[in-house]
This record gives structure tokens, C-alpha cells and sequence, in this order.
């Protein structure tokens, strides 16, 4: 296991900038890179400017020479249980990459139309402060939190590495990340999807690198601004100990999305070890979400009963997905990026 004690920051970082002198600090040719935070090592910045995603992962297979091939004996080990440890995104009342401790937008992060459409949401869920509650969350519509919220919500994750696959599996929502290790993308169904397509390769010093592809238009986190259907990542993974020993995952993650940035946007997330979940017997139990449900019961003449199912069109149909005042009624109805399967058109079924 690695010890990144030496990448660790100093402790001491002046915190005291604000979200814009952030931005503009750290505007190079690899967009914005989120700074050390006490506890959180800084992003790792991409080692170029890329166009997208998909040249940024390529570099970084050459670099590695096509990544390393395990066997079940070899392939590193994250056993156990694991909780959000921190972040350079923010959550919280506090101030996010996004928005100023004051509630103010932070300029440049965002292109023009999905900075309005973030203003948009902020009107309609009334955050025109530094509150950071939502009106809005697409988790009461029973969608999964997906890809990037995936890394920032709280609850237990358990990390499963395979020669052929990892399993990344959050316990809100059932929510799974499968990361197919020295393949190639697939998509045979011409949809995209709440955790995209994944796949990775691992490095000589056990960092596992992923790329992922058609993600569903999701968010980062409630009260954020939505990503578009056009949003990509450049994932590393590591684990290693901080100086006093204690256990750790990490990921620093670069965010591409023609829609949604101005710029790439990386970012650092943490994960700690919870042994003491473990001693306690803590088990992963099913997800139940019935907020939005399509699905009802009726009776025949004898009183025999049999579930029915509301389709679209019909009276009574509740769509979670879809930028329309009844389904997302934080965001503009025109906002592009917005539509779940760009490829393949699912509304005429």
C-alpha cells in the first residue's frame, strides 16, 4: 500500500481566497485544479491541455504502456468499508466551485447558458444566499445519484477489484460503478446511463486510472449546477495512508463536458476506512425508493389483485426524467444536454 505522506499539503494553505481568485489562480491550460484543503491533497492537474476526455485518457495509457495485466493473486485490494472523507468541491453551507460563501456565482466555471440555467435553479429553489437546501433533488424521483455524485454522497461504499472489472457500490440508492479493466467502450444499446461506461487500466504503482463515457445528465450534488449529456471523466485511484497511518482512498477525478464547462474542472475526493463498522456488523442492505411510483394496484370482478403500470401519455404518469416544469421544474425547458439517451430517442416508447 502505498504512503503518500510527501504528497500530502501543508496544513497551513491560506484558505482565505475567495471561489473567483481560486478560479483565476489556477486558470493554466488544464482548467481549473482545486487546491490542498487541510486533509485533502490538491488535484491532480492533467498533464496537458486536452480537447476532451478521450485524448486525456489515451495520453495517460502510453504513458503507462497499455497498463498492467493482473491475475486474482495480484490485482490490489480495497477490502472492507469506506465513507466520504472530504472533498474540494464542497458541500455544505460553506462555499462550492460553484458559488461564493456569499451565494454569488463564481464567473467562468460555467459556459453561458448553463450558468443561466444555474441561476435558473437557484431562483426556483430560492438559494439566493449562502443556503444550500434544495426544493429540488432528482433522488425523490428515485433516480440514482450517478456519475459524479456518486463520489460525493455520504453512506458506505465497498470497493471490489477484480483482473477484469472493480465494483464500486454505494449503498444509497444500490448505486454501482463497473469499471471494465484493459477494455474497450461499449454501448449496444445507443443509450447513455446514470454511471456512463467505465473502463480502466492499472498502473505500475497500483493506481487505477478510468475513463468514463455517456453519463446521463445528473449533477454533482444537490444545489449544483446539472452537467449535460456531454459530461466525461478522467479518473485516478489510489490508496494510501496519511501521516498519523490512518487509511485512505483517492481519487482525483478531471471533468470534461462541452455543455456544462468553460473548462475542465478537477477535483479531489477522499475516502476513509471504517473498521469500526466493520467490527460492528454493518452490512450493505437493498436501497428502497418509492417516491415516484408508476406502478398500482387494481381488482378484478372475483377481488383478485394485479399491479397495473401508468405509461407516458397517461393520466397520472409521473416522468422523473426530462427538463419539463412537472419533472425538473428547477432548470429551463429549452436547456440543451438535457435529454437522458441523446443517441437513442426512448420517448417514442
Amino acid at each position: 500500500m502505498k504512503n503518500i505522506k510527501n504528497l500530502l499539503p501543508v496544513a497551513t494553505l491560506a484558505l482565505a481566497f475567495s471561489a473567483n481568485e481560486l478560479a483565476a489562480q489556477y486558470a493554466g491550460i488544464a482548467g481549473y485544479v482545486a487546491p490542498a484543503r487541510p486533509g485533502i491533497p490538491a488535484a491532480l492537474a492533467p498533464p496537458q491541455n486536452f480537447a476532451n476526455s478521450t485524448e486525456h485518457y489515451e495520453y495517460l495509457l502510453e504513458l503507462h504502456n497499455g497498463g498492467v495485466t493482473h491475475s486474482h493473486a495480484s490485482v490490489p485490494k480495497w477490502d472492507g468499508l469506506w465513507a466520504r472523507a472530504g472533498n474540494s468541491y464542497n458541500t455544505g453551507r460553506e462555499s462550492t466551485i460553484f458559488r461564493n460563501e456569499d451565494g454569488t456565482i463564481v464567473e467562468g466555471m460555467l459556459t453561458p447558458e448553463y450558468e443561466a440555467a444555474f441561476r435558473y435553479r437557484l431562483r426556483q429553489s430560492g438559494l439566493d444566499s449562502s443556503d444550500n437546501g434544495v426544493t429540488v433533488d432528482r433522488l425523490t424521483h428515485c433516480e440514482p445519484a450517478g456519475h459524479p455524485r456518486w463520489s460525493l454522497e455520504p453512506y458506505i461504499r465497498e470497493m471490489v477489484n477484480e483482473p477484469h472489472q472493480s465494483w464500486f457500490m454505494n449503498d444509497l440508492g444500490n448505486d454501482t460503478r463497473r469499471i471494465y479493466i484493459n477494455q474497450e467502450h461499449q454501448n449496444l444499446e445507443g443509450n447513455h446511463f446514470p454511471q456512463g461506461d467505465s473502463i480502466g487500466f492499472w498502473t505500475e504503482d497500483d493506481q487505477l486510472i478510468v475513463h468514463t463515457v455517456d453519463v446521463w445528465p445528473m449533477d454533482f450534488f444537490r444545489g449544483s449546477p446539472p452537467t449535460s449529456n456531454q459530461f466525461e471523466s478522467v479518473e485516478i485511484f489510489w490508496r494510501g495512508t496519511l501521516e498519523n497511518g490512518e487509511d485512505r482512498l483517492f481519487l482525483s477525478a478531471t471533468f470534461y463536458d462541452t455543455h456544462m464547462l468553460a473548462k475542465p474542472v478537477s477535483l479531489m475526493y477522499v475516502f476513509e476506512r471504517r473498521e469500526d463498522l466493520e467490527e460492528f456488523g454493518y452490512r450493505t442492505r437493498y436501497f428502497e425508493c418509492s417516491g415516484n411510483q408508476n406502478q398500482y394496484i387494481t381488482f378484478d370482478e372475483n377481488g383478485n389483485p394485479t399491479t397495473q403500470t401508468r405509461l407516458p401519455g397517461e393520466e397520472g404518469f409521473n416522468d422523473p426524467r426530462g427538463v419539463d416544469p412537472l419533472r425538473t421544474p428547477d432548470l429551463p425547458r429549452d436547456l440543451p444536454g438535457q435529454e437522458k439517451n441523446p443517441i437513442f430517442n426512448d420517448s417514442l416508447f
